[in-house]
């Protein structure tokens, strides 16, 4: 078994770099879960994470999103978006229209084939975290959740202020 950092830390006195060891927590949850995640997806579908965020951003934006929008969304370059978009259009998955009242600006949409596509990996996702998640119950799940969420208000509160626009 591969040792993580936080793992490493597990013995430290209590009080002992407490945040650090929140984060390390955290970041090893995430990466366990993350690599499940790739590795069914890759299984079951031949299909990768981005690809998979792609189709749920679309998913969630049935009017189209530009791809600019995409990749804030994604928090990843336009280069990286236009790359899997290319690939999934040419997979009949996704499709670019000009955005109505602006023809220079294109939106990217899900075909039909790719709405249903999506779904089918969508349902396997939420079954494969449910199952992941499995031995948290119910109150173990709720409590994390608000506690992640104050984690989350704690975090932006400690950030810089955005740039203006």
């Amino acid at each position: 078994m591969t040792v993580d950092a936080e793992t490493a830390l597990a013995h430290a006195p209590p009080g002992h770099k407490d945040e650090l060891r929140l984060w390390l927590r955290l970041l090893t949850c995430t990466t366990l879960i993350e690599g499940e995640i790739r590795s069914r997806l890759r299984r079951d579908f031949d299909t990768t994470l981005p690809r998979f965020d792609l189709l749920a951003a679309l998913d969630r934006a049935p009017e189209g999103l530009t791809l600019g929008d995409v990749s804030r969304r994604m928090m990843v370059s336009n280069g990286n978006v236009t790359g899997l978009a290319a690939r999934l259009e040419v997979e009949g998955l996704v499709e670019r229209r000009a955005r109505p009242g602006d023809r220079r600006a294109q939106l990217l949409r899900l075909t039909a084939k790719g709405r249903r596509e999506f779904a089918r990996q969508s349902a396997a996702h939420e079954g494969w975290i449910a199952e992941l998640l499995a031995g948290v119950t119910a109150v173990e799940r709720g409590a994390l959740f608000r506690l992640l969420g104050h984690t989350k208000i704690s975090v932006r509160n400690a950030l810089p202020p955005e740039p203006s626009a």
